[in-house]
């Protein structure tokens, strides 16, 4: 199954209007996450289905890896979903804020 990708400059781009999960452990989202995403872990997709509600869809994680193992599930259930390629790594490289707790890190 081949699933669509977005660089994190081009989801940076659409703004705070797209849905967009993050499918990063627990830890990982307290250390920063994009300040609209929404946490479902990757462990728990198939439970939160009904998360993926947005036309796409788009997916992140750290790099990249496990967002498009989400996507690839999210799809064959029949979401629109778009995987972020470079992921939190990458967001953050770009100099773009994040999100910790309830404060806003500015890149």
């Amino acid at each position: 199954m081949v699933v669509e990708e977005i660089s994190v400059a081009d989801l940076h781009a659409l703004g705070p209007d797209v849905v967009l999960i993050d499918v990063r452990e627990n830890d990982e989202w307290a250390d920063g996450h994009v300040p609209y995403a929404r946490h479902v872990a990757l462990g728990t997709v198939p439970d939160h289905l009904d998360r993926f509600d947005g036309s796409p869809t788009y997916v992140i994680c750290k790099v990249g890896a496990r967002s498009l193992r989400a996507c690839e599930f999210a799809a064959a259930q029949g979401h629109r979903v778009v995987n972020v390629n470079g992921g939190m790594l990458g967001w953050r490289s770009a100099g773009f804020d994040v999100m910790t707790g309830s404060d806003v890190v500015r890149g």
